[in-house]
């Protein structure tokens, strides 16, 4: 039995350095999006309460900000509660703005953050969340303001339709009150009303979405015109370098065109 399980993590580790050379040797994607999904669904399959299925994806989103960083992608947007996850029952939206709360605490002392001088910043309609997490959330941002070599985004009570609308009451009130021109407004005006108008980049080149599911829902509607799409048939909390490695793979044998 040893000497098969040795066996397999050698050709794992095999495969893994095979698809990193071919990683490093193509387009890396500036701005990468992901959909973490199946926290939930990890846990029941595995006999475990949804609590412990947070807790590990939690702890896969470390390790995620851990690869993106050694692959030198500038950008990356987590999308960890959605505007619509408020329908959920209240313990089990708590327990999850509360793991967020502890990641956002680690975030800030982690020296990874620092050394890379990574931009944290929170995107979504923030007044929804609890005092402690925007007050977490505003200390990570404002502790990391002047950083600009890599972006963290999290998506937090996010919803692409509801940044859209924040963004036209935003044009229309600058309209009214004289400040913006309305014959302004065009495709750039309008993204710089947008929850992401800060990066150097908004536009992710690449999202991908765990557990198998193959929506967006939701998620940076506007930026996302011509992102690739890479839907992985894992749970979030099992998400693994290679799965990066292999849509990185996937997203540099596709051709952009962009309508042209």
């Amino acid at each position: 039995m040893l000497p098969t399980i040795l066996k397999a993590i050698g050709a794992y580790k095999f495969y893994e350095k095979w698809l990193e050379e071919g990683v490093r040797a193509g387009e890396v994607p500036e701005h990468v999006g992901i959909i973490l999904d199946g926290n939930r669904r990890w846990a029941y399959a595995k006999s475990r309460g949804s609590l412990n299925g947070h807790l590990y994806g939690a702890k896969a989103a470390e390790n995620f900000l851990e690869w993106c960083l050694g692959l030198d992608i500038r950008t990356v947007t987590l999308y960890v509660f959605s505007t619509e996850n408020f329908v959920r029952p209240k313990d089990e939206i708590a327990t999850i703005l509360g793991i967020i709360e502890d990641e956002t605490r680690k975030l800030i002392r982690d020296p990874r953050i620092h050394n890379h001088r990574v931009h944290v910043k929170a995107i979504g309609r923030l007044e929804l969340l609890p005092q402690s997490l925007r007050a977490v959330l505003e200390e990570a941002e404002r502790t990391t303001a002047e950083y600009d070599r890599h972006y963290m985004n999290i998506a937090v009570a996010y919803g692409g339709r509801a940044e859209i609308v924040d963004a036209a009451k935003r044009i229309i009130e600058e309209v009214q009150s004289g400040t913006l021109d309305a014959r302004s407004v065009d495709e750039d005006v309008f993204m710089k009303y947008l929850y992401t108008s800060h990066l150097p980049n908004p536009y992710p080149e690449l999202i991908i979405r765990t557990s198998g599911e193959e929506r967006l829902s939701g998620f940076l509607i506007w930026q996302a015109a011509y992102s690739e799409f890479v839907f992985l048939d894992v749970y979030w909390p099992e998400f693994r370098r290679i799965d990066l490695l292999r849509a990185m793979r996937t997203y540099q044998r596709r051709r952009r065109r962009f309508g042209k």
